[in-house]
């Protein structure tokens, strides 16, 4: 029975390469699992899916997948989301149809909030509708659980307003824990750094 997986995790938590790995899995058994992220994430390319540490492969787009016909889509054995949550609750709606209709399993990977730790539409969505969610997990500075997703100004400063997205990797984004991201606190090696 197919289910629709969420594996969520805060920024730097290796959910691209997880799902990289996954998709090399099924090729290695001889599956056909299909790559899949939105067009709003574009800093690889349109197609590239990349991880920090250099994995890398070139999938198709979320908007892509929504028109391909039932058939194209059973032809495969996974289907494979990354960044899912800059998907639209439409687009997530699209992926129960194919897990649920299709029976085709889907695994989508993304963060759960966001840097004020309030859902992503695509993230309210699968942590509704999700058959199994999972939580990959990263660490804070200070050695526990990083659960949040700071983003830091062009003053260093953990902020605390602004657009809810703002594409960017380590140079705008660090992982705390939530006491940590209560305090705005970025560490010892961010203040050594000037941050």
């Amino acid at each position: 029975m197919a289910k629709l997986y969420f594996r969520y995790g805060a920024m730097g938590s290796s959910k691209t390469a997880n799902a990289l790995m996954v998709e090399y899995n099924y090729y290695e058994r001889g599956k056909r699992a299909l790559l899949v992220k939105p067009r709003l994430d574009s800093r690889d390319g349109d197609y590239t899916i990349r991880s920090r540490i250099g994995l890398e492969k070139d999938g198709i787009l979320l908007e892509q997948l929504t028109a391909m016909t039932d058939e194209a889509i059973q032809a495969y054995d996974c289907v494979i989301v990354d960044e899912a949550q800059f998907a639209s609750k439409a687009q997530v709606e699209f992926l129960v149809h194919i897990v649920d209709d299709l029976e085709v399993p889907v695994i989508c990977y993304g963060l759960r909030t966001d840097f004020r730790r309030e859902f992503f539409e695509g993230s309210l969505w699968l942590m509704a509708w999700a058959d199994k969610i999972e939580e990959i997990k990263t660490v804070c500075w200070c050695g526990k659980a990083a659960t949040c997703n700071a983003r830091i100004g062009e003053d260093g400063h953990v902020v605390r307003a602004g657009e809810q997205i703002l594409m960017g990797g380590n140079d705008k984004y660090t992982s705390l824990c939530r006491k940590h991201h209560m305090r705005g606190d970025l560490g010892p090696a961010e203040k050594a750094a000037g941050r």
